[in-house]
């Protein structure tokens, strides 16, 4: 409950602490990028129920001549990185906090496809509700490795605490302004994952 109180309090006054901000990123978003402005996706929540997603765009929709979308560092603009960078891109995920699909700090919500590929270990990250920051976030991010990410997602989960968010979120904002670990190595972002050797 206090968890869930802290998430509302500070989710609410950071959308209206950050509105002159969300407004001059849409519009940047529009002229830069395109429209929609929001990047909207379906991801596993807790327990695995899903919900949707929401974040600036910070890819353009380019295509090959076959119609098939560019890889990601093709349609990652120089704008798009910045947004990436100082994790503006997710302010929106704010609304997901306030709406209960979120939490300030817990495991990020990965892809749907994603599901039947963990352990049963990896699996009980969605245990807790997703977060905008985590563990794996404040401790390299997409520079770790699949591996590295879910045993430090794991560890949150059965270490968490409202002491242990309040460290997470302070680290956060140092890592926002170093601005480590965005990629990882040779990618726009990280690799898609392909499975666990220890899943069923």
């Amino acid at each position: 409950m206090t968890k869930r109180f802290f998430d509302i309090v500070i989710a609410g006054t950071g959308l209206i602490f950050f509105i002159p901000v969300l407004l001059v990123i849409s519009s940047l978003v529009a002229i830069l990028l395109g429209r929609p402005v929001l990047f909207t996706q379906r991801r596993p929540g807790l327990k695995g129920k899903a919900f949707t997603i929401w974040k600036f765009r910070t890819m353009i929709n380019a295509v090959d001549k076959a119609g098939n979308l560019l890889p990601d560092e093709q349609r990652l603009t120089r704008f798009g990185r910045f947004l990436r960078k100082s994790s503006l891109d997710e302010l929106p995920g704010l609304v997901n906090v306030l709406k209960g699909d979120m939490s300030l700090v817990g495991p990020r919500p990965l892809l749907i496809e994603y599901l039947p590929l963990y352990s049963p270990e990896q699996a009980r990250r969605h245990e807790v509700r997703p977060g905008i920051t985590g563990w794996a976030q404040v401790n390299g991010r997409n520079a770790l490795s699949w591996d590295e990410k879910f045993a430090l997602d794991l560890w949150y989960v059965e270490h968490r605490s409202f002491i242990l968010d309040l460290k997470i979120l302070f680290r956060t904002v140092r890592k926002v302004l170093v601005r480590d670990g965005i990629n990882a190595a040779g990618e726009a972002t990280m690799p898609k994952f392909t499975g666990s050797e220890n899943r069923p």
